[in-house]
């Protein structure tokens, strides 16, 4: 934060802890929130500085760049919110600033005798650049409303007006957007105030593409609820609501990328995807994964029209591919080297080798950085494009670099190894290497990879011999290292080497606190094989192995061992048969059908009590109810033949004649009987049966057909 930011008098106390607040961590949006309602109150000369600083922390943040313009408006600088709006209005595809934008021009330039030219100027640039967007009726309206204001003289000049208006209302009812609806009203009775015939037949030959963007307007307002369009572009951060952001915002992409309008025009499909890309980049500056998608769209957009012949536009949109990755390598992620890389394999791609070459020193450039991986990419990109000599000079740069790391030595080695063949200056390079990281155990097993890769067991002894004894790898360090030299020992070694390494290392293990009395752990290491040990996970757990493992490390590069350090010692505890426990839901007063007991009452077999959650609720049944007790009675009274009749040759009805010529009934006394009914023929009044019985009380069908009848 510059000096002059850092003077700027509050008057208050806890301004200017709000400002410290701001200076440890330039991201606090509520901070800055303070700090701007109180700037808004101030003279624009004393906090000119403060939005300066903070558009250069939030540069894509159409709110921040509208409040700093609005207060150079306020205080009639002109000059300046001239060339404020230079700075952010391409940049910056947002409607409220453009809206600002129109209206400082309208406002301004009125006086201006060619003040007609350059508001239609400024309409159409603004079109132009954010026409696309769902809340641009206003806009579009307000070109319409200002074509028609201007006075033409003359029937030439009045068909000049009268083509310019057209044009707009039939730019605007194909775009997308909230009140389209009304602007093709306004067309339409345009059309009808010039020429009814014609405007007949211009609602005929749009009324198509019309209802076409009207459904997709209907389905971008849904697809775009929930985005916060205003929200400042910060670092990723990982909370929930911005993981929501970035999914809305994702879905939106998408739904942009499946051509909702349905129309074969490839640039115009590319203009709406990557406006809605663009958008996102307002709120997401900071995620990497957005500018590689629109870069991406991009260069397939290109691929596709040069496939169809249109090589003008193809070229067109390749250029503004790579100039999605320059703005991006230029401004919130001038530190990605995601985007660098993927921009220099753009470049390659298009055989503008001498680019390449400038992306990779612009980002090896930058101070404070770990250049390591850049240079190891830019080896293998010089390499692939100039050859072997060309991967050799940005070697010989790396190894010049004090902040390059070891990797370079291992990268170049391999390379040499594999493209020419000559294992030889492979060799030179390690020993190379070795002088400046003989200190590094991770350089050192590399080294000891490649000669075991080569079969060279006595050049693989003697670096063995000549980095443990060298004295420059401390004892701690050195672990890993004796774990390989006794692993080495074994393979090819006979017993008497095997137990010679083993009892050299143990005299430095015995220099470390952690592996005194350790002795058995650390003959495991000589049995060991890949994820093959000699004990089993308890037997291991029980002679400290595991715990030596997990001081050198080892159990992070083996799933084995850590999934033995992290299994659970521990027996599992007695747990209570939870299937013969019912809940502890007392009731005062149990449903009929229950089996009330203390604390509750109890639950019915799973099977009865599913039939019930799929049967009608009690209080539904009104009758008739049967008396279960004596139901029951009946049955036990009711005495069946021990052998079932064999039916005749035209079936045995005499079974069923018997059971419909019985009916149990209850006697006067309370008593049960069996009442035989007369086996008559058709009685006088047509009924079958003599001894008629009154209908039950709750007989619901006898009940609905006498409410039929009396209606």
């Amino acid at each position: 934060m510059n000096e002059e930011r850092l003077h700027i008098d509050w008057g208050n106390e806890k301004l200017f802890r709000t400002q410290k607040q701001v200076e440890k961590n330039c991201y606090d949006l509520e901070a800055w929130s303070i700090l701007l309602r109180e700037a808004q109150s101030k003279h624009i000369s004393e906090v000119r500085s403060l939005y300066e600083h903070l558009i250069t922390i939030f540069p894509s943040a159409s709110r921040y760049w509208r409040i700093y313009i609005e207060h150079e408006i306020k205080a009639r600088n002109f000059e300046r919110v001239e060339k404020l709006f230079q700075r952010c209005l391409m940049k910056i595809l947002n409607i409220e600033l453009w809206k600002l934008y129109l209206t400082y021009v309208k406002e301004t330039k009125s006086s201006l005798p060619t003040y007609k030219e350059k508001m239609a100027q400024a309409y159409d640039f603004a079109l132009d650049k954010i026409g696309m967007d769902i809340h641009s009726y206003g806009i579009w309206n307000d070109y319409v409303n200002f074509l028609k204001s201007v006075d033409a003289v003359g029937s030439y000049a009045e068909n000049q007006k009268i083509g310019a208006v057209r044009k707009v209302y039939q730019r605007g009812i194909i775009n997308p957007m909230i009140g389209m609806e009304t602007f093709w009203k306004d067309y339409i009775s345009f059309e009808q105030n010039i020429n009814a015939i014609i405007a007949e037949k211009m609602s005929i030959e749009r009324s198509r593409d019309y209802m076409n963007s009207r459904r997709v307007a209907k389905e971008l307002e849904v697809q775009i609820r929930g985005i916060n369009r205003n929200a400042p572009s910060v670092p990723p951060n990982g909370t929930p609501e911005e993981r929501k952001q970035v999914e809305l915002w994702q879905k939106y992409i998408e739904w942009e990328k499946s051509n909702p309008l349905r129309t074969e025009d490839t640039a115009l499909h590319t203009k709406r995807v990557i406006f809605a890309l663009e958008q996102c980049l307002l709120c997401l500056g900071h995620h990497p994964d957005i500018w590689y998608q629109a870069a991406q769209f991009l260069e397939l957009s290109s691929k596709i029209l040069t496939e169809k012949g249109d090589v003008n536009a193809s070229k067109l949109f390749s250029e503004e591919a790579a100039n999605v990755f320059e703005r991006a390598t230029s401004s919130l992620l001038s530190r990605n080297m995601l985007l660098y890389f993927a921009y220099a394999d753009y470049e390659e791609g298009r055989l503008k080798y001498d680019k390449v070459h400038q992306i990779y020193c612009k980002y090896l450039d930058i101070q404070d950085i770990d250049p390591t991986l850049a240079y190891i990419q830019y080896m293998k990109f010089a390499r692939r494009a100039e050859g072997i000599k060309s991967a050799r000079s940005v070697f010989k740069r790396a190894r010049e670099d004090n902040r390059a790391l070891y990797h370079i030595f291992v990268c170049a080695a391999i390379m040499e190894y594999y493209c020419s063949k000559d294992k030889n200056i492979a060799f030179r390079i390690f020993e190379l290497g070795l002088k400046k990281f003989g200190d590094i155990p991770e350089y050192v097993t590399c080294y000891i990879d490649y000669l075991s890769h080569l079969n060279e067991d006595n050049n693989t002894r003697v670096l063995f011999e000549r980095v443990l004894s060298s004295g420059s790898l401390e004892n701690e360090k050195s672990v890993d290292i004796w774990n390989k030299f006794l692993e080495f020992e074994c393979n090819i070694g006979d017993l008497q080497s095997i137990v010679k390494v083993e009892r050299r290392r143990a005299e430095v293990l015995s220099k470390i606190k952690e592996f005194e009395g350790k002795e058995t752990a650390q003959l495991v290491d000589r049995y060991r094989f890949l994820d093959l040990f000699p004990c089993t996970p308890q037997e291991l757990k029980s002679i400290g192995y595991t715990d030596v493992i997990n001081i050198t490390g080892a159990a992070g590069k083996s799933h084995f061992l850590q999934s033995i350090i992290n299994q659970q010692s521990e027996m599992p505890l007695p747990r209570p048969d939870y299937s013969q426990m019912i809940p502890y839901k007392p009731k005062s007063n149990p449903l009929p059908g229950e089996h009330p007991i203390p604390g509750g009452s109890f639950p019915m077999p799973p099977s009865a009590a599913h039939l019930c959650t799929l049967l009608p609720p009690p209080h539904c049944f009104r009758g008739p109810f049967v008396h279960i007790d004596i139901m029951m009675d009946i049955f036990t009274r009711l005495h069946l033949p021990d052998q079932v009749p064999a039916p005749t040759e035209h079936g045995d009805v005499r079974l069923f004649d018997i059971a419909k010529s019985v009916h149990w009934i209850v006697e006067e006394n309370g008593g049960l009987g069996v009442k035989r009914r007369k086996k008559l023929g058709l009685s006088m009044d047509g009924s079958d049966d003599e001894d008629m019985h009154l209908p039950p009380m709750n007989d619901i069908y006898r009940q609905r057909q006498q409410k039929k009848v009396r209606i």
